[in-house]
């Protein structure tokens, strides 16, 4: 696999290995399935789903857990994660770099991301959303850390492998979407914490 950016080299050596043994739990599993259940509201005609960067499917088992029914996808840089994934046996994963144009033989009613574009090349992220954008069907959501603003934050120590900007901001603008409605997950919440996330439905 030929990569464009540090970051892809980054996620696929022993960090992002490190990052897989960090995050993983039931727990996780638990606060994905309330998350999901917040956004599906506004999105109750979805009946499959594609995720960019799924690492080991943490949030690929949260959604089949609240529809057994989804088809389910999930692209995965990490090859050892992606076969954590593969091996729940509830998705098709896919093993490579969502900057590189991915096949559209096929669509999904929700192509989403879940703190995957905050690790992505900024110069990069445009073939990362044109990729979202052409593998949906009818829905784009975008679960990311939200600044109105794009800024560089210092990760674990490392520079250059964390960006916070407007994501959605950026995707509506691109391809005039339309926002369906948008949320806040906060670290404190007493039974489903998730990691002060923003998230933002759009739809074509």
């Amino acid at each position: 696999m030929t990569f464009r950016t540090e970051q892809e080299k980054f996620w696929t050596g022993a960090f992002g290995d490190a990052y897989m043994d960090r995050n993983q739990g039931e727990h996780i599993v638990t606060s994905n399935m309330a998350l999901f259940a917040r956004i599906l509201r506004s999105a109750p005609d979805v009946g499959s789903i594609v995720e960019f960067g799924c690492n080991i499917g943490l949030n690929l088992q949260a959604l089949h857990r609240i529809n057994p029914n989804f088809e389910l996808c999930g692209h995965e840089i990490n090859g050892t994660a992606a076969d954590k994934a593969r091996a729940l046996g509830i998705a098709e994963i896919v093993h490579g770099t969502i900057i590189d144009a991915l096949p559209v033989g096929r669509t999904y009613d929700m192509a989403f991301t879940k703190g995957v574009l905050i690790h992505i090349n900024p110069d990069e992220l445009t073939r990362v959303y044109d990729n979202l954008h052409a593998l949906s069907a009818r829905y784009v959501m975008v679960c990311e850390y939200y600044n109105p603003a794009p800024v560089v934050v210092n990760y674990r120590g490392i520079e250059d492998r964390l960006f916070k900007r407007d994501f959605a901001g950026e995707i509506i603008e691109r391809f005039g979407m339309r926002l369906v409605d948008y949320g806040f997950a906060y670290h404190r919440d007493n039974y489903f914490p998730q990691d002060d996330l923003t998230w933002f439905l759009l739809e074509k």
